[in-house]
Order: C-alpha cells, then structure tokens, then sequence
C-alpha cells in the first residue's frame, strides 16, 4: 500500500515509522520540520494530559509507554530514558486515576515540600531535539517540505492527516482549537534528574518539571487562544512557574530560556477514516499528549489502512 502521512511532528514521524515497519511505502509532506513544529517545544514526558476519550487514550498511552521504554533500552541516542514520576494529589487513593487503567502506580510521599502525597509511576521522558531527527533518520520515506492545502489531491492509496493544528483548516473542523503552554528552561542546580513531577491540583496554575539530560523544563498552563494568532511570552507566566517551583522546595538552577507553544486541542482525537473520503485517515487533537499517545494512535492507523 502506497501511504502518504501528512505532518511531521511527533504524530507524523511516528505513524510513518509504524507504517513502513508492517511493510507499507510511505512519503511525507510537511509544511514544517524540526524545530518549526509544535513537537519541537514539548515537554515530552509520558504523562496522558488534556486528551480523550479516557478509555482509549488509556490504551493508546499503554502502547506508547511500553515503545518509548523499549527505545531507552536499545538506543540512547534516541533520547528517551525512563524516569520516575510523581503526580501530586490531594485524593484519598481509593481509585488509581483513569490514566493509570493499563500501568503500575502506587501511593507514595510526594518528594517535595508543599504536597504530602503522590502517584508514583515510571515515566519515559524523550528530547524532542534528540527523538524527532533519530525518527526522521529512520525512516526510508522522503520528506517533503511544502505546504499542503487540500489532503484529498496528493497522491497515494492512502493519506494520513497528521498535521495537528492545521487540521482546523485542512479537514475543517472547528472542534480543534488552540491551547497555549509556555515552558521555562533552566539548569539542573540541585534537582534530582531521576524524577519528574507533576501538580496539577489546581487546573488553572498547574505545574510540572521535567528534567533532561542537562536542563530542566518547567512548566505549565493551557490556556485557550485565538486561533491563528501566533503564541507570545508571557513574564507573568514564568514569574508563577519559578515561584511554583520554590514553594515545591526545588532548587533549580539559572533560567536558560523560554519557549512557548500551542497545543492542538480537541475534547476527543479524532482517529478514523474520513467519512466523505475512504482514502483519507485522520489523526490528530492530541492536546498535550502527543509523545504519550505517539505509537499507540500510530498502531490504530495501521490498522485502518490494513483494512482498506
């Protein structure tokens, strides 16, 4: 089957990957690599934010999880190695989060002041500057870099939309909408590089940190945007970020940078085949979850295709 997917960010490159590993020919278009796509200023930690239906998201992420783990095991120039993470919460622990359907977690002490108790879970984190070229390396298909304005005329058996936000205007859906998140990236100084954690008790001021192999990133907010607008800093948005980090008792070093954002955001990914048009296969609204949904939703795409 000859395929064409549609964007290359984190959902592209992985669902081109997936597709030529069960022996499809595939081709990519883009209207943006690398550093261009949103993947590119993800935090990229394995974690199931802002994204569903629960039920299959739970899968999906499962299925990420169990691939991204197996990366950190085989190559390290992938990017991606397994941490541990801690989701603060302020619940009894009587029922494990809906996300944690298909994984092991357990209560346990949250590792910071401010917080008492956690869900505690290993958690694959990839660098998106590490993971996003050693998928491109990998794959046999070329990459074309041009814009695309109607998916139904390129060429192929198949097409699979995969190009996040722009889906709003290339399959016309108004249920997909910006969210923006803004990161801060800063020096470890003291902070444990073994451990990722996440607070989000209160939606609206959530917090996160997630450390690289030589930096730290700190977030978060997800916050509606206009469509179509590019996304801007905002200082009052780091400010919270570091002083999120200091009531925590994190102990980070110097800010490097900031980066900020949008999140393709849809209450539900969409992932099926186009109704008006068998040939075309849709898979994108991945919120904040791409990295955590990537091979799961890659798998289910074959699986279209292997119906066809």
């Amino acid at each position: 089957m000859e395929v064409t997917v549609v964007g290359a960010g984190i959902i592209g490159l992985t669902t081109a990957l997936t597709l030529e590993e069960r022996g499809h020919s595939v081709r990519v278009v883009t209207a943006g690599f690398g550093d261009q796509t949103t993947s590119a200023v993800a935090g990229a930690v394995w974690f199931p934010y802002r994204a569903g239906p629960p039920a299959k998201v739970a899968v999906w992420a499962a299925h990420t999880r169990d691939w991204l783990e197996a990366l950190a095991r085989i190559d390290p120039a992938a990017g991606v190695d397994v941490l541990t993470g801690y989701e603060i919460t302020d619940e009894d622990g009587s029922e494990i989060p809906w996300w944690a359907a298909a994984i092991e977690v357990v209560r346990a002490a949250a590792p910071v002041t401010g917080a008492p108790l956690a869900w505690r879970f290993t958690a694959p984190r990839a660098e998106p500057a590490k993971l996003l070229p050693y998928l491109a390396a990998r794959l046999r298909a070329p990459i074309a870099v041009r814009s695309v304005i109607d998916l139904a005329a390129e060429r192929g058996d198949v097409i699979v939309n995969c190009t996040g936000l722009a889906s709003r205007e290339l399959a016309a859906d108004d249920s997909l909408y910006p969210l923006f998140g803004q990161i801060v990236i800063a020096e470890r100084g003291t902070a444990d590089l073994s451990i990722t954690i996440t607070d989000h008790r209160d939606p609206e001021r959530f917090f996160y940190i997630i450390p690289r192999r030589d930096e730290l990133v700190l977030g978060g907010c997800s916050l509606p945007y206009p469509p179509g607008a590019p996304p801007e800093l905002n200082p009052g948005i780091t400010a919270r970020i570091l002083d999120h980090a200091r009531w925590l008792g994190l102990r980070i070093g110097a800010v490097r940078t900031e980066r900020a954002g949008l999140r393709p955001y849809r209450l539900e990914v969409r992932l099926e085949r186009d109704a008006t048009n068998p040939r075309l296969i849709h898979n994108y609204g991945h919120g904040g979850a791409g990295f955590t949904l990537c091979r799961g939703c890659a798998e289910e795409v074959v699986a279209l295709v292997d119906q066809i």
